[in-house]
């Protein structure tokens, strides 16, 4: 029976648990940069022993930290994330311009094939790329270049590019979703950009169904099905079946629709978990309790 292995990042720390098919019992293994931010840990597709790690201090910066070893033993790599090409100023919380400036990574999302190629997410949202194993990163300054970037604004957690998907049908498309800009996709390796966000209603924004301005807090899809996206946004759960051309509500019976993650179950496309929040700004789940979430099944 296959291993399962599952990373977690905290505020103290990562840990890599292990289990095998049956994920009755787990082996823990951590922490790792124990005491230190782990914003984000993932492991590579395209080899199963290499993991990476932003590690982050308001101390000492900025790392990244590479295992070799499947999380036994890991290394600081490249750490020097300078952005390129775009000048100028993003609106900030009160609407006045701020300068670009990097905070922190907030996502690492290793290729398919290749896995000495990494792409980070970070803040303030931009996107980086490192073709050898994270020692060191170029921006594709296409996405904060778009005729949009001036107005993008943060959401309460900053302006943080926080998720980046692959597609596997298309070694040129990949999306991504920014706290409060929106979604966007790229047809083209990340030269070109496009908003994605046709459907969205937020009612605390000027404009309610902008082309850009939405904080998307989550995006999530299935390999098999590349086109299909599920998000989790400030309010509202939704879904695309055009590859974000498109949004419709999907948040059905759930006890409130406000939440941060999404993912859709490894085996079954149409099954997808959320974790109900009871509001923005009350960080608990509804009822006060912890429980185990169900499926979120729609069609």
């Amino acid at each position: 029976m296959s291993r399962v292995r599952v990373l977690v990042g905290t505020r103290k720390g990562a840990f890599v648990m292990a289990s095998d098919g049956k994920r009755e019992r787990w082996d823990v293994n951590g922490p790792h940069f124990a005491g230190w931010e782990i914003y984000h840990v993932k492991g590579s597709p395209a080899d199963p022993n290499r993991h990476y790690a932003s590690q982050c201090s308001g101390g000492f910066g900025q790392l990244i930290q590479r295992s070799n070893d499947g999380g036994k033993t890991w290394e600081a790599v490249g750490n020097k994330f300078v952005y390129e090409g775009v000048p100028g100023t993003h609106l900030w919380y009160d609407g006045t311009p701020r300068p670009w400036e990097f905070t922190r990574v907030w996502h690492l999302e290793p290729s398919l094939t290749d896995p000495d190629t990494v792409y980070a997410g970070i803040q303030d949202a931009a996107l980086f790329r490192s073709s050898d194993g994270g020692q060191t990163w170029q921006e594709l300054p296409g996405l904060r270049g778009h005729s949009t970037g001036a107005s993008w604004a943060p959401g309460a957690g900053g302006l943080c590019l926080h998720t980046i998907l692959l597609d596997p049908s298309s070694q040129e498309r990949m999306f991504v979703a920014i706290s409060a800009a929106g979604a966007f996709r790229t047809d083209d390796g990340g030269s070109t950009w496009k908003p994605i966000n046709r459907g969205l209603h937020s009612q605390y924004i000027p404009d309610p169904t902008a082309e850009v301005g939405h904080c998307v807090h989550r995006i999530a899809m299935h390999p098999t099905r590349p086109g299909v996206l599920f998000m989790q946004k400030h309010w509202d759960v939704m879904r695309s079946d055009d590859a974000g051309e498109s949004w419709r509500e999907i948040s059905g019976n759930l006890p409130t629709d406000f939440g941060f993650p999404v993912d859709v179950h490894a085996h079954e496309p149409e099954t997808v978990y959320v974790v109900p929040i009871t509001s923005d700004s009350h960080h608990f789940p509804p009822e006060e309790a912890a429980r185990l979430p169900q499926p979120h099944r729609r069609g």
